[in-house]
């Protein structure tokens, strides 16, 4: 497996190096946003780990620019900051996670595998409806009756996982465990706050589609009728 590091301190940049060819990954480097961007864009790693503070072009830039250009490499954010905004900032960009610094070689390469396990899964073709609601894993869209509804790429993995099961009820650790593949630092808060982003989603296209609380267990996503409360 080939992965691209891009981390302008040459330091950390070396150690990250060291530390996943430890783990028999091999291993590129850039030191720049632009020269990151590049590398990703050639398409040929399995996976990009991407510092977020770079000159020339920040990780976030990165990301949205490979996702742009319809790059499907899993992408994993490195960042020193611990707000929860920060951190969907930065799925929000089109990436697949995040590790905040400092960190142990062990996690870091427990989240490379889970990326690298998430992008060797076989797509489930068939398109899912809830209500006017489609969600289509094979052209990776979602529409509401007929109109395309723009998702990031975690908010499209969520909306997928609903549809998947719908009408039942999933905790949100089950949903930590299917969209980010491990538990994420004992905190649910980022799960409820992509419920609420695409719950405004949408309610915008006015959607017969609906993701309910089960208070104290978690969400399900059902089709509301005229009487709903």
């Amino acid at each position: 497996m080939r992965v691209l590091v891009v981390e302008d301190n040459v330091e950390i940049a070396g150690a990250i190096r060291t530390m996943l060819q430890r783990q028999k990954f091999a291993v590129d480097v850039a030191n720049d946003g632009d020269a990151g961007l590049d590398h990703v864009l050639r398409g040929t790693y399995d996976c990009a780990i991407v510092d977020v503070v770079l000159p020339r072009r920040d990780g976030f830039a990165i990301c949205r620019a490979a996702r742009a250009e319809g790059v499907q490499t899993p992408l994993l954010i490195l960042t020193a900051r611990d707000a929860v905004e920060d951190r969907i900032r930065g799925l929000d960009s089109g990436a697949d996670d995040y590790l905040i610094k400092p960190f142990a070689e062990e996690e870091l390469a427990a989240r490379v595998r889970a990326l690298l396990r998430r992008a060797d899964r076989p797509p489930q073709s068939s398109a899912m409806t809830v209500g006017d609601l489609e969600v289509d894993p094979t052209g990776r869209s979602v529409r509401v009756a007929g109109r395309p509804l723009g998702v990031g790429s975690t908010e499209f993995r969520l909306l997928e996982l609903f549809a998947r099961n719908r009408g039942m009820t999933l905790s949100r650790t089950q949903i930590l465990e299917r969209i980010w593949d491990y538990d994420f630092g004992g905190s649910s808060n980022i799960v409820d706050v992509y419920v609420s982003q695409l719950r405004r989603k949408l309610k915008t296209l006015r959607s017969t589609a609906a993701i309910i609380t089960v208070w104290g267990i978690g969400y399900k996503l059902v089709e509301e009728t005229a009487t709903s409360a």
